[in-house]
């Protein structure tokens, strides 16, 4: 994998690059679908590649690992066999996972047991075997193995917890460079910065991370729950330390607005459950700001959902239609939703990296972010 940078914005850390896998090129500024078990939740690849024009998808180790199995995966020749996607992927080590289970886990040196949330088995995550996994996955970038502390927690365990997430970055490495691909493409690998919101540990953590010399990093740990403001601030700290020459990757954000301010503090990659997830609910990220589609104001509002963003759904079905089709719960209603929010993602990226191309970004920005988060 290699990074081109192509332009930074001249009133921010903002940056324009293209990233380039086996797969495909990717233009950063970009944001990720998750596609946690081999899917984007109700929308077919077809949909993700002529409609929302998503350059790369997730997919998530401990839930591939559960279900289908690798068995199943290898026999497929790979997650881009097996769910038909042809373009890049990238999947989370399932760190995150593990430590949503924390009523069923226990975390020692050599790694995490866990109980199975789907039939109670117990398994272990160690650096080593998340490596394999992934390999086995195909992932065009595998992260390595960390703990995601939760929010708040004491900087003691903070402390304890990123000198253990080094020690197992160092495995994840040396795993990773003494084992070849399975299906004939290459692989890369991204460590993580951890440290809570603990300066002192952000800064040695991102140090650390920088020294380890990989293509990319990545930022993990915020947007847990702690302030906005809060991440802003981490995220500020860590990009000034990460090689400006690698893509940054900041993992779980967010809100359109939380993406547009870390695009402006130097972060390149996103991806988040929240376009999918809340438009499950009912709730429609737009051009003009935010909708819940249930409300009553919709109900005889023949206008497109969002005829600015373009795109088939958006253009093509009513938000009178749409919220019918919620009160309904047709299941047409939440695929038409997903469907536009992740649109909506993808535009909102690819016109950031038009600004920053344009050297305008940060005056569009300062607009936008309060346009797209407006209630409507």
């Amino acid at each position: 994998m290699t990074f081109d940078l192509v332009a930074n914005d001249p009133h921010s850390n903002a940056r324009a690059g293209v990233v380039h896998t086996d797969h495909g090129a990717i233009e950063t500024p970009i944001f990720m679908p998750v596609g946690t078990a081999g899917t984007v939740k109700a929308v077919q690849q077809r949909d993700l590649k002529d409609d929302i024009n998503a350059q790369i998808i997730l997919g998530n180790t401990y839930h591939l690992y559960l279900r289908p199995g690798l068995e199943v995966l290898q026999k497929a020749g790979g997650l881009h066999k097996f769910n038909g996607w042809d373009r890049p992927i990238l999947t989370d080590s399932g760190g995150y996972q593990v430590y949503s289970l924390s009523g069923t886990r226990k975390i020692k040196e050599e790694g995490v047991k866990f109980r199975s949330h789907i039939d109670g088995s117990q398994h272990l995550f160690s650096p080593e075997g998340v490596m394999d996994i992934q390999r086995t996955i195909g992932a065009d970038i595998m992260m390595a193995f960390d703990e995601c502390t939760p929010w708040p927690c004491e900087y003691s365990y903070a402390a304890r917890s990123l000198d253990m997430t080094h020690r197992w970055l160092k495995r994840c490495i040396q795993r990773f460079d003494s084992t070849e691909g399975h299906y004939g493409y290459s692989q890369t690998l991204f460590p993580i910065v951890q440290g809570s919101t603990f300066k002192d540990l952000r800064v040695k953590s991102a140090e650390f991370i920088a020294e380890q010399g990989r293509e990319g990093n990545a930022i993990g740990g915020l947007s847990v729950g702690e302030p906005a403001e809060m991440m802003y601030e981490m995220t500020d700290l860590v990009c000034g330390i990460l090689p400006k020459d690698k893509p940054r990757y900041l993992m779980g954000v967010g809100t359109p607005a939380n993406i547009l301010e870390n695009i402006a503090l130097g972060v390149d990659m996103f991806d988040c459950v929240m376009p999918t997830r809340n438009a499950r609910n009912g709730m429609l990220f737009t051009t003009q700001g935010i909708m819940n589609i249930a409300n009553k104001k919709w109900a005889d509002d023949f206008a497109p959902i969002d005829e600015e963003l373009g795109g088939y759904v958006s253009t093509f079905y009513s938000r009178s239609y749409v919220r019918h089709l919620f009160h309904s719960k047709e299941m047409l209603g939440p695929q038409i939703a997903s469907i536009h929010n992740l649109t909506f993602y993808l535009w909102l990226v690819k016109q950031a990296r038009q600004q920053i191309l344009a050297g305008t970004f940060r005056e569009w920005k300062d607009k936008m972010v309060k346009q797209v988060m407006t209630r409507l």
